[in-house]
């Protein structure tokens, strides 16, 4: 049986014309990155400004009197407090308690949500979504939209000259409506870089407008379209999680080192049994942030001690900013501590790391 032909966003002939290198990336044909490269694309973002094309992620919308409550036993961070025009960071989880996805939820209205997911998950999130609420309360609206992230220390410029509205006074994970390049658009203060930014809800008939008003508005601020390659290496330095490298169906939110996003005090939520005897019993094993010598970890290597696999890379990277070699992975309570020493197997060599304070890069106050 032939594999499904790959997907394309909107945006995919804007990456053609800019010389993007395009690579399969969970079912769609995504750029990499471009001719300047991955270190001058995540400098971009670190210190200017780079557009991310994230229109492969999927959107669910949540509608009528019962959206908040279902969408609040979905997720373990507690929706119901959420107010209009903000959003919650939460995972979705299985019984277990351990990850189906991570997912943003952005409350539009008093009954009217927007659910983020994965691109890798979407239809197992739908799936999961619609068996655990009321009948047609959830909405596939992953083709509704298209969506371009705005990153970096020039990101509020650059957006307040295409809005033509004030956006510094913007709360962190908010987001409202309102028109970029005059075309309409949800404007939500998010991201996964550890920069300031923005995430752009536009009509995908309109991406390659509002795309191509950002590179040219953008370029006396120095914009930067950046790709897959640099994405990760940016939320690698902030230890933001990636779905199937750092959290997965093996591993709870509290292992993960996500207790921030587990409300445990809500009445219900699914998982919610499982994290509570996790938490009496206690966890024994963490994801931690670590420093290698020289080398670089990369997912999938094994974590030694005393010569014995306690654990393994879930996420690596030489970190641009730091200029050294970084990663993280799930190691036994007892190295779980700063400063803790063993060594990652890399290249048939056991490679000395130490666990480090994360995240690894803070952005400038």
């Amino acid at each position: 049986m032939a594999d499904a032909p790959l997907k394309r966003t909107p945006l995919y002939a804007a990456h053609q014309m800019l010389g993007g290198k395009l690579v399969p990336f969970a079912g769609w044909e995504m750029p990499v990155n471009y001719p300047a490269g991955l270190l001058a694309e995540h400098e971009a973002v670190r210190t200017r400004v780079g557009l991310f094309d994230v229109s492969h992620m999927g959107q669910f919308e949540f509608r009528g009197p019962e959206a908040v409550e279902a969408v609040d036993r979905l997720v373990t961070n507690d929706i119901r407090k959420l107010e209009v025009n903000r959003a919650a960071y939460a995972g979705l989880l299985n019984e277990r308690g351990t990850f189906i996805d991570d997912v943003f939820v952005y409350k539009l209205a008093p009954d009217h949500l927007l659910m983020v997911v994965n691109a890798s998950n979407v239809e197992k999130d739908f799936d999961w979504v619609v068996a655990h609420s009321p009948n047609g309360l959830a909405q596939n609206r992953s083709d509704a939209w298209a969506l371009i992230a705005v990153q970096g220390p020039r990101a509020v410029n650059l957006v307040e000259q295409l809005a033509g509205a004030e956006l510094a006074p913007l709360h962190k994970n908010s987001i409202v409506p309102g028109k970029v390049a005059g075309i309409d658009a949800l404007i939500a203060r998010s991201g996964y870089t550890g920069e300031d930014g923005f995430e752009l809800f536009v009509a995908p008939e309109h991406a390659v407008q509002v795309w191509n008003a950002l590179l040219e508005k953008g370029k006396p601020l120095g914009v930067m379209a950046c790709g897959l390659g640099a994405r990760d290496s940016l939320r690698t330095e902030v230890k933001n999680a990636l779905y199937g490298n750092d959290i997965d169906d093996a591993h709870t939110p509290l292992e993960a080192g996500m207790n921030w996003v587990v409300k445990l005090e809500k009445p219900d939520f699914i998982g919610k049994r499982a994290l509570e005897e996790q938490k009496a019993s206690g966890i024994t094993r963490k994801l931690v942030g670590f420093e290698t010598e020289k080398l670089i970890p990369r997912h999938g290597y094994p974590i030694l001690k005393d010569g014995q696999r306690v654990g393994e890379v879930t996420s690596g990277t030489q970190s641009p900013t730091l200029k050294k070699p970084i990663g993280m992975g799930y190691v036994p309570l007892a190295l779980a501590v700063e400063g803790a020493a063993f060594d990652v197997e890399i290249r048939g060599k056991p490679v000395p790391a130490r666990v480090v304070k994360t995240p690894f890069y803070k952005r400038p106050a």
